[in-house]
């Protein structure tokens, strides 16, 4: 059993003249120790389904389930803080928190704080190749690169082993983009994480363990 599955999901919603099916009876499954890429055109339902694995929506019918339990009977505001960690396109660090405080604050929230939040992000950030020189700097005193690292940090710091990343290297230059590829792998890979990558970014896929390829609400797995 994977740590997160899909089993006959179907997703749609209603326009003001038609219903669109987003998703169509889709089965797939996700292990620890893997890293995945759901690739596809815009409309395919790639978007769609990784917001049904973060906990964001529900589907029509089918289920998702984490660690064998339906998402469908889970305190879903829960599930977002304590079982899967989000890495987004556009960072979205706090802009008025320096790194630390940016990577400490999901630990806050499950009350782990203090001295112990502090090593932990100092951890983390060697973790991901950042110097602790970073942790007392602002997110607008970073690359693009390093914030995004700080993000996969923040991720880290939530102690899920299932991380979700939506468009990735989708604001890097083509160097900085490997590099990040290369760290979610390891952490896969090293650490056994359980790695979700949506993106249109088919460079990155021969680094992949295996491929979703979605169109038109379908799913087709394949060995990278």
């Amino acid at each position: 059993m994977g740590i997160l599955e899909v089993r006959d999901v179907t997703y749609s919603y209603k326009s003001k003249y038609q219903q669109v099916d987003v998703l169509k009876h889709i089965d797939c499954s996700f292990e620890q120790g893997q890293i995945y890429a759901i690739v596809g055109k815009s409309g395919s339902g790639k978007s769609t389904l990784l917001s049904l694995l973060a906990g964001l929506d529900l589907p029509a019918m089918g289920e998702v389930l984490f660690e064998g339990k339906p998402t469908s009977t889970m305190d879903l505001a829960r599930y977002r803080r304590e079982c899967v960690a989000m890495i987004y396109q556009s960072f979205r660090l706090f802009p008025l928190l320096t790194v630390s405080e940016n990577i400490t604050y999901p630990m806050e929230l499950r009350g782990f704080k203090g001295q112990k939040a502090r090593d932990r992000a100092r951890e983390l950030v060697a973790r991901v190749a950042l110097p602790e020189s970073v942790l007392d700097r602002f997110p607008n005193m970073l690359s693009g690169g390093e914030q995004q690292r700080v993000g996969i940090a923040r991720a880290m710091s939530m102690d899920t082993r299932l991380l979700l990343a939506d468009e990735p290297t989708g604001n890097l230059d083509e160097e900085n983009s490997q590099n990040i590829i290369e760290l979610l792998v390891g952490l896969a890979h090293a650490y056994g994480y359980c790695v979700v990558i949506a993106t249109h970014d088919l460079s990155i896929l021969p680094k992949m363990d295996v491929v979703f390829r979605m169109n038109s609400g379908l799913i087709r797995r394949q060995v990278a």
